[in-house]
């Protein structure tokens, strides 16, 4: 008996190493420098889908009843920025994503920057397009430098609005101090504007290129896998992450998107291989959303257009930024569902998982939202924890812990049984 207990053990701790190392697998497979970051550039988003394809049907997933295939293309307008970008100071290059970043709408561009600087000094007498006109002589000047430093208030909204305006019509260049956090656009401008670290500026001569193409119609994909319930029911459960990040800032710069959303991915992947072999009383769907970046618009064109009837669906949860939890989760639209609220809670203290689950609001801030606007009862769920980079090219791989992986699973797993 004593020996069947330790080979037992030994059996389920390999299974525990087994299942750590996949997480850790679909993560960092997710971040490698060949998914281009999962956007735009090189198909980056397109090649995520052909892998978590292929990923869940090595885990034993069909596609949604009714379905061939756990593609479901929509297209959408994107500005990418496929080729070259540098930017240099007396001839010096800057590092793109850490000295610089430009704006995900920024045109083309190549040449030398003679700017016009703009800043608190100068506002007060140059407060409109038509005394800027006085001030800029166009044969010395083909851009401007903002510096917004000590304006505030009134000044700093009116200095926005004449600063859009000129982007129109020239490159802008702003003196930056906060954090550097990328996004992507749906619609380009012809000029470029770009954010630069302050600790690099000092009136140096600038040189900028950029390479910018607005791809009208890219194609991207929803990922749908499907588990069947142990007895016949149209009840279903919904496991939704979108797996698409920001793709690549030219050539040699992507972000990982490793916490937002690798991880998340990845733990609808662990969910899918725990419920393969441990069915449920309801249908499972796992949906790995494309263009959540965008503008949520995976979920959109979903909800739009489901493939099974949002009607059937007894619960979604979302799951974005699932990488830390050293700090507990934070659940949107606990307030709209306080009683799977009181679920998740009650399940966290009985099995001493978390160090916190926090209520949040409703907020258009991830997938779960278009299905909340359908009457679907949904929550997203995101961990909180010391790790803050955020659409930054430092959300890699190496800097999640996984603190709370284990813990978080154990929580969806009893909530899909006591729901």
């Amino acid at each position: 008996m004593r020996n069947y207990l330790i080979i037992l053990f030994a059996l389920s701790t390999t299974n525990f190493i087994a299942q750590e190392d996949l997480i850790r697998k679909w993560t960092k497979d997710l971040c490698a420098p060949e998914m281009h970051g999962r956007g735009y550039v090189h198909n980056g988003d397109n090649i995520a889908a052909d892998y978590l394809v292929n990923e869940y049907v090595k885990l034993g997933l069909t596609p949604a009843p009714g379905q061939t295939n756990m593609r479901q293309p929509f297209e959408f307008p994107v500005n990418t920025f496929p080729g070259r970008m540098f930017l240099t100071l007396n001839g010096l290059e800057v590092k793109p994503g850490e000295g610089y970043i430009v704006s995900p709408a920024s045109g083309s561009f190549e040449g030398e920057l003679s700017p016009f600087l703009l800043n608190k000094v100068n506002f007060a007498t140059v407060q409109s397009l038509v005394s800027m006109k006085k001030e800029i002589d166009f044969n010395r000047f083909n851009s401007i430098v903002v510096d917004k430093n000590g304006v505030t208030g009134d000044s700093l909204k009116m200095m926005d609005e004449i600063v859009v305006r000129w982007n129109k019509v020239m490159p802008i260049v702003e003196i930056f101090s906060k954090k550097f956090t990328w996004s992507v656009s749906t619609s380009e401008q012809k000029y470029p504007y770009v954010y630069l670290r302050d600790s690099l500026y000092a009136n140096q001569e600038m040189y900028l290129h950029i390479e910018n193409v607005l791809e009208q119609r890219h194609t991207s994909n929803n990922v749908v896998a499907y588990i069947p319930a142990i007895k016949q029911t149209d009840k279903t459960i919904y496991f939704t992450a979108h797996y698409d990040h920001l793709g690549r800032m030219g050539e040699e710069t992507y972000f990982p998107g490793a916490n937002d959303n690798a991880s998340g991915t990845a733990m609808l992947l662990s969910l899918a291989k725990h419920f393969k072999a441990f069915p449920s009383k309801f249908n499972i769907v796992f949906v790995c959303f494309a263009g959540e970046e965008a503008g949520l618009i995976g979920s959109r064109y979903y909800t739009e257009n489901p493939l099974t009837k949002l009607s059937d669906i007894k619960f979604l949860v979302n799951l974005d930024i699932m990488g830390s939890g050293e700090e507990g989760i934070t659940i949107v639209n606990a307030t709209l569902f306080p009683k799977a609220f009181k679920k998740f809670k009650k399940i966290n203290r009985k099995g001493k998982l978390l160090s916190n689950v926090k209520s949040r609001g409703p907020a258009a801030n991830s997938d779960h939202y278009f299905f909340t606007e359908k009457g679907v009862p949904a929550v997203f769920i995101y961990t909180m924890g010391p790790n803050k980079h955020y659409h930054d090219i430092f959300d890699t791989y190496e800097e999640l812990s996984f603190a709370e992986y284990d813990d978080l699973i154990e929580l969806l797993k009893q909530f899909v049984k006591k729901i």
